[in-house]
C-alpha cells in the first residue's frame, strides 16, 4: 500500500439540529458521535451477508462499492478482480493504491451496527452496504 498526503478538508461546521442534514467531513462527524453502552445480546455476525453479488452482475458489493468510490477507476478483470485504482481514506487523509489495502466492510464494525439498531433490521437491510 503506498500512501500520501491527501489535499486540506474544509473546517469542521457546527452540530446540527435533530432530523437536519448537513453536510462536513467524515472526521468531524466521527469526532460528534454520541457513545452508548453495548448491547450483543443477539449478536451473530452471520446475520450479515457480506460480498454477495445481489445485482447478479458478476460483481460483488465490495467491488462495486471500491469502483464507486474510486478517485482513480480500478481496472476489472475476470470476475471482476480489480486491479490499480486509487482511493482517499477520509479516516487519516491518506490517498491508496490498489483496492487490497482498504477494508470497506468495516466502517462501522458489525457488532458495532447490531448495538447502534441493526438487532431490529430486517436481514435484507443488513445485507446492504450502505
Amino acid at each position: 500500500m503506498t500512501s500520501s498526503p491527501a489535499p486540506p478538508r474544509q473546517a469542521p461546521v457546527t452540530p446540527a439540529e435533530a432530523g437536519e442534514t448537513v453536510s462536513q467531513p467524515l472526521q468531524a462527524a466521527l469526532k460528534a458521535l454520541t457513545i452508548t453502552d453495548e448491547d450483543r445480546t443477539g449478536y451473530e455476525r452471520e446475520s450479515f451477508k457480506h460480498w454477495v453479488d445481489q445485482d447478479k452482475d458478476g460483481c460483488s458489493t465490495r467491488n462495486e462499492v471500491l469502483m464507486e468510490e474510486a478517485l482513480t477507476e480500478p481496472a476489472g478483470g475476470a470476475k471482476c478482480k480489480l486491479t490499480g485504482g486509487r482511493w482517499c481514506s477520509e479516516y487519516d487523509d491518506q490517498y491508496v493504491e490498489g483496492p487490497s489495502g482498504l477494508d470497506i466492510d468495516h466502517r462501522i464494525p458489525l457488532a458495532e451496527a447490531w448495538d447502534s439498531g441493526a438487532k431490529g433490521w430486517t436481514p435484507g437491510l443488513r445485507q446492504r452496504p450502505r
